[in-house]
């Protein structure tokens, strides 16, 4: 995920600094120029950088911070707030036009960002809120990129306005506006054509539309992966156009992540939205305070919370804990939560949520865990619904046959057999266990789990 190498460092550095008990100014300097190394590394804009570093020196360099009973922590602190000070202190929305009045917003951006798909993850998430959302396709140039709104749109049950490809998309824009009037609509997106690159004849294009539709909201769409120059696009395009916010995606890949640091500071825009994955769920609100912890290592648990109150089914919840109750543990239960964590963004997604486990994740490799889990899946995927429920029944012509249907050997089935019949037989010593028996029952318990 974004930020993991960044996280790791800056977490290097706040180890030092923990271990010290008293802090010298010098200290504090070798600490920050260490800082200021892994924030350039991590594609942070150059005057960014020195700015948030002089910024922090002054606070910490300091009476209160060099006296105090854990200086270590208080400039840990400092970094924190600065760093949450620096994208944007307060978290910002999409605005909309008062009352019923329909409010046009229109999505920009170079193409290969994901604008077509992040158009209509923002649809799914504004009705999620209870707004009455329709998509308009403008983008005329790009083969497919119609069809490709039309399918997402449906997928996220939002109506889309089109009118083919031989149409000025000015002209689009005009028709979907009085469509949308006309369906007492209260949100129009408009999702325009890219280019490869900045150019005077998009943006021409963008400014007409931007007119012809009275555009409330222009959001830009930018990709995380591309560091630096997602700022300097994001700076081109206020400067043409005016922009009112961003939506940074691909945040979940192997990006530095330093566009969201920068981009705030540098266009004075901020970032409303951010793409985690490929499904049309994968859009997050931005909060600047949350994504300071993730960065710094110090977890993100109400973003988890939120995930798992959207994502989670609460009777099949209700009915895992009652089957763990009354020890019913089987492999239905298995490929439940898995389809639950998965649902959540997976295991990495959640470890790195989880205060302590940014960046490199201590003892656990997630790759090779999410690899192990999908074997796994496949294994239990291959037995029928009655062996599933009763392991019992599985003898060795059983686990031959589903060892071939999982296309793994049959040692990796009697493998997870044998962790099922331990995690079982450690379940059953859970109830009423406390105190530090209770925390060993539990981390056998997870050591017992297959993945």
């Amino acid at each position: 995920m974004a930020f993991d190498s960044l996280s790791e460092k800056l977490q290097n550095v706040f180890k030092n600094l923990r271990s010290k008990g008293r802090l010298t100014e010098d200290d504090v300097k070798t600490a920050l120029k260490e800082v200021k190394m892994a924030l350039l590394e991590a594609d942070v804009n150059f005057r960014v950088v020195k700015q948030f570093i002089k910024d922090v020196q002054e606070r910490a360099i300091g009476q209160d911070v060099m006296n105090g009973l854990n200086p270590g922590q208080m400039v840990i602190k400092i970094v924190n707030e600065e760093m949450v000070r620096l994208m944007g202190s307060e978290t910002a929305e999409t605005a909309f036009r008062p009352g019923r009045e329909l409010t046009v917003i229109m999505m920009a951006g170079l193409q290969g960002a994901g604008k077509t798909t992040t158009t209509a993850k923002l649809a799914g998430k504004l009705k999620s809120r209870g707004k009455k959302s329709c998509l308009a396709a403008l983008d005329v140039y790009r083969p497919a990129a119609i069809e490709q709104l039309q399918i997402n749109g449906e997928k996220q049950g939002v109506e889309v306005f089109s009118m083919g490809d031989r149409v000025k998309p000015a002209d689009i824009a005009r028709a979907a506006v009085e469509y949308a009037r006309k369906k007492e609509y209260n949100v129009l997106i408009l999702d325009t054509a890219g280019r490869l690159h900045v150019d005077e004849d998009m943006m021409a294009e963008l400014a007409e539309i931007k007119q012809a539709a009275d555009v409330f909201q222009t959001i830009l769409v930018v990709d995380a992966m591309t560091g630096q120059d997602a700022v300097n696009v994001a700076s081109a395009f206020e400067e043409k156009i005016g922009i009112d916010g961003v939506i940074l995606t691909k945040l979940d890949g192997d990006t530095r992540g330093g566009a969201a640091l920068s981009i705030r500071a540098v266009t004075g825009k901020p970032i409303l939205y951010v793409g985690m994955g490929e499904k049309l769920s994968d859009l997050e609100q931005f909060f600047p305070d949350r994504m300071a912890s993730r960065i710094l290592g110090m977890g993100d648990v109400l973003t988890m919370i939120e995930k798992a109150q959207e994502n989670l089914d609460e009777e099949k919840a209700r009915e895992l804990e009652q089957k763990m109750k009354r020890n019913e543990f089987d492999f239905e239960m298995y490929l439940e939560s898995v389809s639950q964590m998965k649902k959540m963004g997976g295991l990495a997604s959640l470890m790195g949520m989880m205060p302590g486990m940014g960046g490199k994740m201590p003892e656990i490799d997630t790759d090779e865990a999410e690899k192990n889990m999908a074997r796994i899946e496949a294994i239990i995927n291959s037995m029928t619904p009655q062996e599933r429920r009763n392991p019992n029944l599985l003898n060795p012509g059983r686990r031959n046959r589903i060892a071939k249907g999982a296309g793994v050997d049959i040692a990796e089935v009697n493998r997870l057999v044998k962790q099922f019949e331990q995690t079982k037989k450690l379940m059953k010593q859970m109830p009423g266990m406390s105190g530090k028996k209770g925390r060993r029952g539990m981390g056998s318990l997870l050591k017992g789990l297959p993945f």
